[in-house]
C-alpha cells in the first residue's frame, strides 16, 4: 500500500465519521422537534369535564 492509498483511506475514515456526526446531530433536532410537538398537542387537549365519581370504574364485559 502506497501513500497516497493511506492518505485517501484516512481522508474517507474522516469524511465518513463526519458524515454520522451530521446524521447524528440532525436525528437528534428531529427528535427535539417532534417533542415539542407531542407536547404542544397535549397540551391542547381540552380539560375533562366534572363527572360523576361511580363514572369510568366498571367495564362492561358482557355486552
Amino acid at each position: 500500500m502506497d501513500v497516497t492509498g493511506i492518505a485517501q483511506t484516512a481522508t474517507t475514515i474522516a469524511d465518513t465519521g463526519t458524515k454520522q456526526a451530521v446524521g447524528v446531530a440532525v436525528l437528534k433536532k428531529a427528535q427535539d422537534i417532534q417533542a415539542s410537538s407531542a407536547s404542544a398537542l397535549i397540551e391542547a387537549i381540552p380539560p375533562v369535564p366534572n363527572l360523576p365519581s361511580h363514572l369510568g370504574n366498571n367495564i362492561n364485559t358482557k355486552a
